[in-house]
């Protein structure tokens, strides 16, 4: 099986450049203030321009309102839009229709009851992305280093794609991947040197631990 692998909140050309050229089948650039990774649009667009096919670039955001979304869409031009907040099926509809943009909606995974909560947005969203809760009083909804029980969803049937983030690194991808059953992963702290800086050759050696399981 082949794997999907995104990696979230690139910042700078050189990192870009390491994703792209490692086989990243995603990168995502975040909008959010609070985040150590946030980049304003105008900065992501001039970074997104040197964003090759077959990578697809994600708008990473939390909660936004449309004005935001809007800013985004005109000066990245993604391919995906992200939404890892409170949104709800309706809004990730909304959002999908509004921007004409297909929308990764983004369900923390603690317990069995947020398994039933995931597949309320199967109908709405094109693709999800299952991350472990922030930590107590944490501010950021992902981007924590933390994973959760990934046998929570090992054998779960979904109708979309889905990929796994939360607390991912080189070291445990494979092993993720086996007990989850993921076919795509998702990271962001565990390819960094320091908080919201990418490191290079962690993002290279994440790729291809993540992209040798597909060949198991």
């Amino acid at each position: 099986m082949a794997i999907t692998a995104k990696i979230c909140g690139l910042k700078t050309a050189e990192a870009l450049a390491a994703a792209t050229h490692a086989g990243a089948d995603y990168v995502g650039f975040v909008f959010y203030a609070k985040s150590p990774r946030a980049l304003d649009p105008a900065t992501a667009g001039r970074l997104g321009r040197n964003v090759p096919a077959p990578a697809r670039k994600v708008a990473v955001t939390v909660d936004a309102d449309d004005a935001l979304l809007g800013d985004i869409v005109a000066a990245l031009a993604p391919h995906v839009l992200q939404l890892h907040g409170a949104e709800s099926p309706a809004r990730v509809i909304d959002v999908k229709e509004r921007f004409g943009l297909p929308v990764m909606k983004a369900v923390a995974i603690v317990g069995e009851q947020d398994i039933a909560r995931a597949h309320a947005y199967e109908d709405a969203a094109d693709l999800l992305l299952f991350d472990a809760h922030p930590p107590a009083g944490g501010e950021r909804p992902g981007g924590n280093g933390l994973a959760f029980d990934w046998r929570l969803i090992a054998g779960e049937t979904w109708r979309r794609p889905w990929l796994l983030s939360g607390g991912l690194t080189a070291e445990n991808v494979r092993e993720a991947i086996a007990s989850s059953g993921a076919t795509g992963v998702d990271v962001s702290s565990g390819v960094e040197r320091a908080s919201g800086e990418k490191d290079p050759d962690l993002i290279r050696a994440f790729l291809a631990a993540a992209k040798s399981s597909g060949r198991d």
